[in-house]
C-alpha cells in the first residue's frame, strides 16, 4: 500500500500531474465519508419537521413544532461545533485515518438512535451527538486529502470532496420521496420519519475500506515526529492556544471563523428551512403532495449545490480563492431573498431551489479547499476544524433567531412573517464579504508549514 507523499510544488503544468491510484483513493473513500455525513443532514431537514409533531403531540401547534426544529437544529449545530473541535485536534494527536473511523461510528449510530427518540428533549440529545460525529468528519477528511495528494490537485480534489457530498444530500432526499418522514405506520408501526433514520446507520459500513485502504500522509507523521522528538518545545500537535500565538496563523483563524459564520448561518439559519418554506406555500395541500415535493425540491436544490460547488472550485483553481468567495457570497445574498420572498408553489420551488443551493453551497466548497491552505501540518486538522465547526457555536442561534423573529413579526400582524423572517438574516452574507478585505490569497502557493 502506497503511503501519502507530501505535496509536490505547484509549478507543474497540469493539475493531474503526479496523480496515482492511491491519490484517487484517498478522494473517493474520502468523499464518501463526508457524503453520507450530507446526507444524515438532508434526512434530518426533511424528518424534523413530521418527527416533531408526532413526538410533541397533538396539542403542540404549528408554530411550536417550528421553534422545537429551530431547537433540534441549534442542538446539532452545537454538537457539531463541539465534536469539529475536538476531532479537530484529535486528527492532528490521533491521525487522520483513526479519527475518521471514530466520527463515522458516532454520527452514524446516533442516527439510528434518532428514529427512536420519544420526546422532543429525546430527539434534541440524539440530534446533539449526531453533531459531535459531523463535525469531526470533515476536518479529518479535508485534512487527509490536502496532505495526500500532489499540490497542483490539491484544490480540485478538496472541491470535488465537498461538491460530491451534495450526492449525499440528494441521496437522503431521494429516500425521503420512497420512505415519507410524513407517514404514520409506514413500515412494521413504525412511521416514516422512524424508518428513514434507521437507514441512517447504513454508513458505518464505509468503516471497512476507511481501515483498511488509507494510511496516514507523511507530512503528518513527520511532523508527529519533530514533535515528540522536542525540537522546538514552543510547537505543539493539536493545540487550541497555537492557533493565536503566531500573528499569521490567528490572523488566518479570525479570516476562517468570518467566512465560516457567514456561509454556516445562511446555510443552516435560512437556506436548510426550505422544507418549511415548501410546506408555508403549500399550506392546504395533502401531506402527500407536500412531502413529495420537499422531497424532490431539495433533491434539486442538491444538484445546484454540487453544480455551485464544482464551479467554485475552477473559478477558485483558475481564478483565485478570494474571487471565488467575493462572488459567492454576492449570489447568497440576492438568491437567498429572492427565493425566500417569491417561492409560491411546486412548480417555484423545482426552480428556484437549485438557485439557492448553487449560491449557498458555493462558498462550501470554498471551505474545503482554503482552509486546510491556511495552518500548518501540525495545527491543520485543528485549524480547519476550529474555523469550520466552532462558527457553528454562533450560528447555531440562527435557526430559533429564524423562529424567533417569524413569531415576533407574526404576533404584531405582519404579512408572512417566516419570508421576511429569512430576508432579514439573509444579510448576514455581508460580513463573508467583508471578511475577504484580511484573507490572504493561497492559489498556487505551496501548503504552509513553520
Amino acid at each position: 500500500m502506497h503511503t501519502a507523499s507530501p505535496a509536490t510544488s505547484p509549478g507543474k503544468t497540469s493539475v493531474f500531474a503526479g496523480v496515482t491510484s492511491y491519490h484517487w483513493l484517498v478522494v473517493l473513500i474520502a468523499s464518501a465519508g463526508w457524503l453520507f455525513d450530507c446526507m444524515d443532514q438532508r434526512i434530518f431537514a426533511l424528518a424534523r419537521e413530521p418527527a416533531l409533531r408526532e413526538v410533541l403531540g397533538r396539542a403542540a401547534s404549528a408554530t411550536d413544532v417550528k421553534d422545537w426544529g429551530g431547537l433540534a437544529t441549534a442542538s446539532m449545530m452545537i454538537g457539531w461545533a463541539t465534536g469539529g473541535i475536538i476531532f479537530g485536534m484529535m486528527s492532528d494527536r490521533w491521525g487522520r485515518v483513526k479519527t475518521m473511523v471514530v466520527t463515522l461510528l458516532v454520527y452514524s449510530g446516533f442516527t439510528g438512535l434518532s428514529g427512536l427518540a420519544q420526546s422532543g428533549y429525546d430527539f434534541l440529545a440524539y440530534r446533539f451527538l449526531v453533531g459531535l460525529g459531523v463535525g469531526g468528519m470533515f476536518g479529518a477528511a479535508t485534512t487527509l486529502v490536502a496532505e495526500s495528494v500532489p499540490a497542483g490537485f490539491r484544490s480540485l480534489a478538496l472541491g470535488s470532496l465537498q461538491a460530491l457530498s451534495a450526492s449525499g444530500n440528494i441521496i437522503g432526499s431521494l429516500l425521503s420521496t420512497r420512505i415519507q418522514p410524513g407517514q404514520a405506520d409506514f413500515l412494521f408501526g413504525f412511521s416514516g420519519w422512524r424508518v428513514i433514520f434507521f437507514v441512517g446507520v447504513l454508513p458505518a459500513l464505509l468503516i471497512v475500506p476507511i481501515m483498511f485502504l488509507l494510511k496516514e500522509p507523511l507530512a503528518w507523521q513527520q511532523a508527529k515526529a519533530q514533535t515528540r522528538a522536542g525540537a522546538d518545545p514552543s510547537k505543539h500537535l493539536g493545540s487550541i492556544p497555537d492557533l493565536f500565538r503566531h500573528p499569521r496563523w490567528r490572523r488566518n483563524t479570525l479570516v476562517g471563523v468570518g467566512l465560516g459564520l457567514a456561509g454556516m448561518a445562511g446555510l443552516w439559519g435560512i437556506g436548510f428551512f426550505s422544507p418549511e418554506l415548501i410546506s408555508t406555500a403549500l399550506q392546504g395541500e395533502p401531506q402527500k403532495v407536500v412531502d413529495l415535493v420537499r422531497g424532490y425540491g431539495t433533491a434539486l436544490q442538491d444538484v445546484g449545490s454540487f453544480l455551485g460547488m464544482m464551479t467554485f472550485t475552477l473559478v477558485a483553481t483558475f481564478a483565485g480563492r478570494r474571487l471565488a468567495f467575493f462572488g459567492a457570497f454576492i449570489l447568497c445574498l440576492f438568491a437567498t431573498i429572492f427565493v425566500f420572498r417569491n417561492l409560491r408553489s411546486g412548480m417555484d420551488a423545482y426552480w428556484m431551489l437549485p438557485m439557492m443551493g448553487f449560491a449557498q453551497l458555493s462558498v462550501f466548497g470554498g471551505y474545503s479547499i482554503y482552509f486546510p491552505e491556511l495552518f500548518p501540518t501540525r495545527l491543520r486538522g485543528t485549524g480547519v476544524g476550529f474555523c469550520y465547526n466552532t462558527v457553528r457555536y454562533l450560528a447555531a442561534a440562527f435557526p430559533p433567531a429564524l423562529m424567533y423573529i417569524n413569531r415576533a413579526l407574526s404576533d404584531h400582524g405582519v404579512a408572512e412573517p417566516f419570508r421576511m423572517a429569512a430576508t432579514i438574516l439573509s444579510f448576514i452574507f455581508v460580513l463573508g464579504l467583508v471578511t475577504l478585505i484580511w484573507a490572504p490569497e493561497t492559489k498556487g502557493q505551496p501548503l504552509p508549514e513553520d
